[in-house]
């Protein structure tokens, strides 16, 4: 087989793959960003609650482990600063004094406590075809070396976010709460960047697709965010993902 035809082939296969985890293209009912950490005895069932959001179609499931309880022995290997500022910012959006884990924001708009997956996809069932649900259409795919991203027409104005995450991830705990357990976590998110502007108006861009690879990613995200006058994450309007490969 040709290098033309491999890349093709692979490309098909990745677009596959990112429908079986979304839903079908323009089917995505909602998003839920949990807010979790390896240090917290409170977070398994939540992350058990998140693996079957995962697992459900027409969701796009973000995990986002903070570093906010390194301090208690053991520093989370999926953590960052910047999925701490995240939690910060919806926590200042939603005019909250301070963060908690397990925490999930459903559709940039509701916060609420994450170990019941029923509640949670509930939830975004309640919101879908609402006010409060995605009425603009997203999609991505991989062309070549990049990554093709199509947004609708519409009203307002958004960011659009693209959010970098691994699909599986199996983690030894040996330190802290929850010292000597083996946990596996499921699309947890290695980097946020935003990718430009949306001003009501169907838009196209294109993203070098290297980011994908790096760092271990095998999974991306689009989100069409609104954000508060003071910079602060706020209801998403659209989001599609996809996915390089199937999980383990």
């Amino acid at each position: 087989m040709g290098l033309k035809r491999i890349a093709a082939a692979f490309a098909a296969y990745v677009l596959t793959a990112g429908l079986a985890l979304a839903g079908e293209t323009g089917a995505v009912k909602g998003v839920v960003e949990l807010f979790t950490s390896q240090g917290c005895n409170s977070c398994p069932p939540a992350d058990r609650a998140f693996e079957t959001l995962t697992r459900q179609p027409g969701i796009v499931a973000l995990a986002y482990h903070v570093d906010y309880w390194n301090y208690r022995g053991w520093t989370d290997t999926l953590g960052s600063p910047g999925n701490t500022a995240r939690q910060y910012g919806y926590a200042r959006s939603f005019g909250r004094n301070g963060v908690y884990t397990p925490q999930a924001v459903i559709n940039g708009r509701v916060q609420m406590k994450a170990v019941d997956a029923s509640a949670l996809s509930g939830k975004i069932n309640t919101l879908a075809g609402t006010e409060g649900g995605l009425r603009v259409k997203v999609d991505a795919a991989l062309q070549g070396d990049a990554l093709a991203i199509n947004i609708g027409p519409g009203s307002g104005k958004a960011d659009i976010v693209v959010v970098y995450f691994r699909q599986q991830k199996d983690v030894d705990v040996l330190k802290g709460e929850n010292k000597g357990q083996r946990f596996t976590y499921w699309n947890s998110v290695s980097d946020i960047q935003p990718a430009g502007m949306w001003h009501g108006e169907a838009v196209s861009l294109s993203l070098p697709a290297k980011k994908l690879r790096d760092e271990g990613s095998d999974g991306i995200a689009v989100l069409l965010q609104s954000a508060t006058e003071k910079g602060d994450p706020s209801a998403i309007i659209g989001a599609t993902a996809l996915t390089i490969g199937p999980t383990q």
